[in-house]
């Protein structure tokens, strides 16, 4: 086995990413009390990738900004060497809050669908989408998801403010994703997948639209999973839930319960919103074996935030907390956002890991940023979540092992103090010390 053990670490207010000096495996086993231990023979779920969404208001906001920058902003996500390595990625079908309005890909009324159009993707997501897969040099697995159908579909006349798909257009409705998907792919663009709705038990200001889990299940199993599957598109997932784990055990027991439903579901996605309970996600799991857990969406609220240290803690300890409960992807939300935190057309201003300030022409890297690379960087897809027992006082951890047989461990303390811990692995130990309110990556091959 390995004799040294690479050091990443990210300090708050100090150096991102500063590789420090490796330390040394001896053939002493240093298990005991504030110790972590890795069984790399115990291996759990394989990992799909980081990526983040494509919405038109990243995309929109990098053409506000220089073309050296706009490049820049995309080789730091998707460049295998130099950036994050994403190979995930969102899109939402038609508007969102984080497009520049409200809009549709069908004239108003039109049940035939004979108007349906991506046009609009045209100007600003679809060249950012192809860019950042020259970048990645591979394909990119795409989720679309709807955040609400057109007005006229839904039983309070608009796609703001919630309310519910008529009845009478489940049908339309379910062939609108297999138009959307088969326009994006004669665009060149691959679509791996669908999630039914985005959050769809928030009635919000923006474009939403709720549904029960019976509504959801119903819609599944009655017209999406046929629709696509007549349509030759039966290869494509479909992504349940959508939204946050504080209620994601009723959701995906009334659905994967129902075999005539379950059986076009791939798995169940979550957001970060609301609740960390983590360990729902294992209950999922453990109810549902045969079904995939993918994190579809997370953002820090309430406008910019840079130079935050406590943002990037929030996507450190959400990442691992689902890793270790069984979680097999993360798709951020946002890639980028302007100064202000948007654009968004209710006003609903977020912070994203990359900020480009459209008034000074900067880009500006958030802790965030950081966080996602001592993952994204390392852990890589194809990896396996593999055995780790810690009893290291306050730290939290995850360990996985990549395909070419590297392990990777890490390190969150958000504590105001230093905590030494021992590393144990097949045996052998060796002593480190995780810095207060830093994120530590440990790299063994």
């Amino acid at each position: 086995m390995t004799k040294t053990i690479r050091i990443i670490e990210s300090v708050k207010d100090k150096a991102m990413w500063q590789e420090k000096d490796p330390i040394v495996f001896t053939e002493k086993d240093r298990t005991g009390e504030n110790s972590a231990t890795i069984n790399p023979e115990a291996e759990y779920q394989e990992w799909m990738g980081f990526g983040g969404a494509f919405t038109e208001a990243a995309a929109y906001t990098l053409s506000q900004v220089s073309p050296a920058h706009r490049e820049e902003a995309i080789r730091a996500y998707f460049n295998e060497g130099s950036g994050l390595g994403y190979t995930l990625g969102r899109t939402h079908i038609h508007s969102c809050d984080f497009a520049l309005e409200n809009y549709t890909y069908v004239e108003e009324g039109d049940a035939s669908l004979e108007s349906f159009s991506i046009e609009r993707e045209e100007k600003y997501v679809l060249p950012m989408i192809r860019d950042a897969v020259a970048e990645a040099g591979r394909e990119l697995t795409l989720l679309s998801s709807p955040w609400s159908p057109p007005a006229w579909m839904k039983t309070n006349g608009e796609m703001n403010h919630g309310g519910k798909l008529k009845p009478e257009f489940r049908g339309v409705w379910a062939n609108y994703y297999v138009k959307y998907i088969e326009a994006m792919e004669k665009a060149g663009i691959p679509v791996w997948g669908v999630s039914v709705q985005n959050e769809p038990a928030a009635k919000q200001v923006w474009d939403s639209c709720l549904y029960t889990a019976v509504e959801e299940c119903d819609f599944i199993r009655d017209h999406l999973g046929p629709a696509l599957e007549e349509s030759g598109l039966g290869e494509k997932k479909i992504v349940i839930w959508d939204h946050n784990r504080d209620i994601i055990v009723e959701r995906a027991e009334t659905v994967l319960s129902d075999p005539e439903a379950a059986k076009y579901v791939w798995g169940t996605g979550n957001h970060w919103y609301v609740s960390e309970e983590f360990e729902n996600l294992s209950i999922v799991h453990e109810k549902f074996p045969d079904k995939h857990l993918l994190f579809t969406e997370g953002c820090i609220e309430g406008g910019v935030k840079l130079g935050a240290w406590h943002t990037g803690e929030r996507y450190a300890r959400n990442i691992i907390g689902d890793m270790n409960n069984w979680l097999e992807g993360f798709i951020d939300w946002n890639l980028v956002l302007n100064e202000q935190g948007g654009p968004n057309h209710v006003g609903n201003y977020c912070d994203a890991p990359i900020i480009a300030d459209t008034k000074t022409d900067e880009l500006h890297y958030n802790s965030s940023y950081y966080a996602i690379g001592h993952f994204s960087r390392h852990i890589l897809p194809g990896a396996k979540r593999i055995g780790l027992k810690s009893s290291a006082d306050g730290l939290v951890m995850t360990a996985f092992k990549n395909t070419d047989g590297s392990v990777v461990l890490v390190v969150l303390n958000e504590q105001e103090n230093d905590v030494p811990f021992s590393l144990s692995m097949e045996g052998h130990g060796a002593e480190a010390v995780s810095k207060a309110r830093s994120i530590a990556t440990y790299v063994m091959s």
